[in-house]
């Protein structure tokens, strides 16, 4: 029996010995990806970053694309739930509420969050879409058609409670609104926050919105 109380123990220090590693290793590759770039990086930077050997570089990841979706989704995942709605109360909002509040978390999270920011930088403008890395620009593009197909819906559902023409179709104008918000963020992070990232595109999203003819005096 304390034999069997030991080897739980060992098993569960080997495992969050593992998962510390791992953190470890995926905080090296944020700070290595954004010096260097994707494409100029090498597993041997960000173990030497980590102050850990290549070998546990490959115990953890399989190669360079693995160890990038990796530090990507350890951001993206927590967002991604919000904006299904896992959080915050979505099901409860108006279809123009689910929006405002879908692009409020997001203006949000990347203001505030210093890693969310590093991350997004290193996702828009320090990856070089070419050889293995192709891949990744496929995945960034499954992610905006994802976001564009949820202002999509709801923009469906707005126009159909307003039971009137639409101004544009949903589909064109979910790809209208998302287009006008990425570029905000591209500007934005040139510009390393010069101005405020969550006042604006309030201000642009009602503004559009509105233009739409869709009330949207619901900004969180």
């Amino acid at each position: 029996m304390q034999r069997g109380i030991k080897e739980v123990g060992v098993a569960r220090r080997t495992k969050e010995d593992a998962e510390a590693t791992r953190e470890r290793l995926l905080d090296a590759a944020e700070q290595v990806f954004y010096v260097r770039g994707v494409s100029g990086a090498s597993l041997a930077d960000v173990a030497n970053r980590a102050g850990l050997t290549r070998g546990a570089v490959y115990w953890h990841f399989k190669d360079k694309l693995d160890l990038f979706d990796a530090m990507m989704q350890r951001v993206t995942l927590p967002i991604e739930q919000v904006l299904d709605g896992g959080r915050q109360g979505l099901a409860g909002l108006s279809p123009v509420g689910r929006i405002v509040r879908r692009l409020a978390f997001i203006a949000h999270a990347v203001s505030i969050d210093e890693r969310v920011r590093r991350v997004f930088e290193i996702a828009l403008f320090k990856v070089e879409h070419v050889g293995e890395l192709v891949a990744v620009q496929q995945r960034c593009v499954l992610g905006v058609d994802r976001i564009t197909s949820l202002l999509e819906q709801d923009l469906a559902m707005a126009y159909e409670e307003l039971d009137a023409v639409p101004a544009l179709p949903a589909g064109l104008a979910a790809k209208g609104l998302q287009v006008l918000f990425d570029g905000l963020l591209h500007a934005w992070l040139l510009r390393q926050g010069s101005f405020s990232l969550e006042e604006e595109s309030r201000e642009l999203t009602q503004f559009y919105l509105r233009g739409l003819g869709l009330a949207a005096d619901v900004w969180p």
